[in-house]
Order: C-alpha cells, then sequence, then structure tokens
C-alpha cells in the first residue's frame, strides 16, 4: 500500500459500511425490474439521496418517442409508459466538465421462479457476511458503493477542484436507454467508472450481442403419419445443430482478456415456440436469442456473418433450400466495447484498489454487452470495477459480500479524491 496523505486517509476512515449496507437493502427492496413503474421509481430514490448529499441534481423524462427513433439509440425490448434519467454532480472548485464520471444502473431483471429464491428477491438479506437479493450485485451494490464513496468524501469535509459526475441510469438490461439517454442529454466527463460486479478484477474489454429471431416453416400433417409432414422442430433441431458450430468457429482467437471463458462470443436460444396442436406436426416454429459479437467487431459485420451463415447452412439442406429461415434483428443492440490501450484510468483504479486495501485486480474481458461501449462510443475512456460477482447476476443466488461493497466504494472516495483533485 502506498503512503496516503493525510486528506486520502481520512476519507478512507469516513467509508461507513452500516450505512452503505442500509441503503443497498432500501435499494433492492425496489422491484425496479426494467419496464415497471417501479424502474422510475428507484431512480427517484437515487435522486433523492444525491439530494441529501448535497449533489446538483438533474433529473428529467427520457423522451421515449425520441429512443425509438432517433439515429443511434440503442433499441428496447420491454415497454415502458414512462423512463427517468438523474444525474448528481459534487461539485468542484472549478468549471467545467466532470473530470471523473462514475455511472450505475438501477434497473433489474425479473425475478424467475421465485420458487427457487432462499425467499422473496425483494426482500434484501444479509447472510454469511453477504446481501441477498434480486439487483444485490447487478448491480445495485455498485450504485450504492459510488454513493457510499460521495458521503465518505462529505463526511471527511473533502472539497474537490473538479467536478465529479454520478449518473444513474435505467434500461442497462434492455440495451442501455438510461445511458444513451443521458449522454444525449450533454452529461459527460473526461473519464469513466462503471461498477458492474467484476469479481475483484478490472474489466477494460466487453464482448457485444445482439438478439435475433429465427422462424422455421415444415409442413403440417396428422400425427399418426408424421412422414407426410415436415416438422419445423426437426428442422430447428438441424439448424440449432450448425449454429454451434458456427459458435465454436467464432471463440477462435478470443482476446486474451476473456481468460478461461468457454464462450465470451457465444449463441445461445433462450426461447422457443413451435405448433399449436399435440396431434399435428408443427408447421412453424420460433425460435429467439442472443448473438456475441467479438471486442472490435462491427455490430453491421456481425450480422452479416450470421446472415451469411443461415443462408450456407440453408442452402445445403432440401428443404430449408426451397423454405428459407427468415431471420429478423430484434430488441436491444449491444456493440463491443473497450477501454483504449494505454489509458491512465486503468492503472489508477489499480493502484486505488490496492491503496484501499484489496488486492491487485486482474485485468480481464467479459462477454456481456453494458453501458461502457456507449461511454466509450462518446469518446470517454471507461472501465468497469464494482463489488460482487456476474456469476451471480440473473439467477436465483444473487447476492454481494459486504466486504467487496466497503472496498470498492473505498477505492472510489481514492480515486475521486487523485482524479479531481482537493482543495489544500
Amino acid at each position: 500500500m502506498a503512503d496516503l496523505t493525510a486528506v486520502e486517509a481520512r476519507v478512507l476512515s469516513a467509508v461507513d459500511e452500516q450505512w452503505a449496507v442500509d441503503r443497498l437493502c432500501t435499494m433492492i427492496a425496489v422491484p425496479s425490474v426494467g419496464g415497471s413503474a417501479a424502474e422510475s421509481e428507484v431512480q427517484h430514490l437515487l435522486g433523492d439521496w444525491l439530494d441529501e448529499l448535497g449533489c446538483t441534481v438533474d433529473r428529467w423524462p427520457i423522451d421515449l418517442v425520441e429512443a425509438a427513433s432517433a439515429p443511434g439509440a440503442p433499441g428496447q425490448e420491454v415497454v415502458r409508459s414512462e423512463a427517468w434519467g438523474v444525474v448528481g454532480t459534487v461539485d468542484g472548485a472549478e468549471d467545467g466538465a466532470p473530470a471523473l464520471v462514475f455511472a450505475g444502473h438501477t434497473d433489474v431483471v425479473p425475478p424467475g421462479d421465485r420458487d427457487l429464491w432462499a425467499g422473496d428477491p425483494f426482500v434484501p438479506r444479509i447472510s454469511g457476511g453477504a446481501v441477498h437479493g434480486r439487483g444485490a450485485c447487478d448491480m445495485k451494490a455498485g450504485v450504492v458503493s459510488l454513493l457510499a464513496a460521495v458521503h465518505a468524501l462529505r463526511t471527511a469535509g473533502v472539497r474537490l477542484a473538479r467536478p465529479l459526475a454520478l449518473h444513474g441510469v435505467v434500461g442497462e438490461e434492455d440495451g442501455g436507454l438510461g445511458a444513451w439517454a443521458t449522454l444525449r442529454r450533454g452529461h459527460t466527463g473526461e473519464l469513466c467508472v462503471i461498477p458492474e460486479p467484476t469479481a475483484r478484477a478490472v474489466v477494460t474489454a466487453h464482448g457485444g450481442a445482439l438478439t435475433f429471431r429465427l422462424e422455421v416453416s415444415g409442413h403440417a400433417a396428422h400425427a399418426a403419419m408424421r412422414d407426410r409432414g415436415v416438422s419445423a422442430v426437426e428442422l430447428f433441431a438441424h439448424v440449432h445443430g450448425e449454429l454451434l458450430a458456427f459458435e465454436a468457429e467464432r471463440q477462435r482467437d478470443a482476446d486474451p482478456r476473456f481468460g478461461e471463458a468457454r464462450f465470451p462470443h457465444g449463441i445461445s436460444i433462450g426461447r422457443v415456440q413451435a405448433g399449436d396442436w399435440a396431434s399435428s406436426v408443427p408447421d412453424r416454429l420460433v425460435a429467439e436469442g442472443r448473438y456475441g459479437v467479438r471486442v472490435g467487431e462491427p455490430l453491421e459485420t456481425a450480422r452479416a456473418a450470421l446472415e451469411a451463415r443461415l443462408a450456407e447452412l440453408c442452402a445445403a439442406h432440401p428443404w430449408l433450400a426451397a423454405h428459407p429461415v427468415r431471420l429478423t434483428w430484434t430488441g436491444g443492440a449491444f456493440a463491443s466495447g473497450e477501454l483504449p490501450a494505454g489509458s491512465p484510468l486503468l492503472p489508477a483504479v489499480m493502484s486505488a484498489v490496492v491503496d484501499a486495501g484489496g488486492a491487485e485486480p486482474a485485468e480481464r474481458a467479459i462477454a456481456a454487452g453494458t453501458d461502457l461501449r456507449l461511454y466509450a462510443a462518446a469518446g470517454i475512456p471507461t472501465l468497469h470495477y464494482g463489488p460482487g460477482d456476474l456469476h451471480l447476476a440473473h439467477g436465483p443466488l444473487e447476492s454481494v459480500p459486504v466486504a467487496d461493497l466497503v472496498t470498492a466504494a473505498r477505492a472510489f472516495a481514492l480515486l475521486a479524491v487523485r482524479t479531481c483533485g482537493v482543495l489544500r
């Protein structure tokens, strides 16, 4: 650990574990599933907390009509009647753009089968040194760690030389609506950290993802004479096998930052519907899935690759040659993103983590699409570091260690002091 200045030591000692845990539990209790009324409720809660911390707060209703048609809008996979953006700025002694942006999403995915949870997913539990509940690590703990860092700055009586901004966004889970709207409103900065759960690593790149729909056409017949028909289910089994072979090819020469990840650019079928009568050969099947985009691969190139492979496999099949599978692109479109090589943000975050008492982070990439690519596309060098482990996200075992929450808050407080500077 490096020698800390008196201000840095004072800020670290001001990080309040119980303050952070209490707010994390309060935030988890708001069931802010994308598209629900609670998605806006949690944004207003965040805005209130930023007010209490003495931030200059901007809250605004996102123009959903504009978001549905504007060039470059990321798309949405859920229906919303409203959505809100929230930005809190810790004013600095100097004017100008924030020297540092912290950005975090407050929306969560649905809990799924509630019987698989140890308790109500929206009633936070503290057990085994961790906070459990939907959104605990993805990524309400990250948002709270940012708040706890600002709280520590205020408690320590630190006045920053340059502004620090905290962006609270929605719609990350289905495309990035909130981050897109926040940047479009003019909220930018010089550097950005997004505290997605990184399992104590620093994530400097992520793959992209596209959602798609396949429509497979067969020929209906009575099930007692199924040889008179052509089953769309059996056709899809063939198509799926070919897609898995295509998936394997796309994993070759993956970015080494993905480490031992088996499918950094995977293809996953998440939903299948076929037929309308048990005793009929199904003549139609619809499958929806997620298609991984390689780091640095333009979305147009990724789309063209899948389209070409699908056309190739159809042309080689006696039925599909005359009745090709229909492919459409649906929902959100996540481009890949990465921190520019040589950016000073990486060593700054690594040093802050170590000096805050954490282990030296490894540098990693993740397969999940995130808001990083939107900030990076806006010219803001961005990386991920945050409490929790992405492997627990979206599942019934979602939790975050309290120790990770505190370490992240301490690291972010140090990073803010070192990046924004302080008045002597």
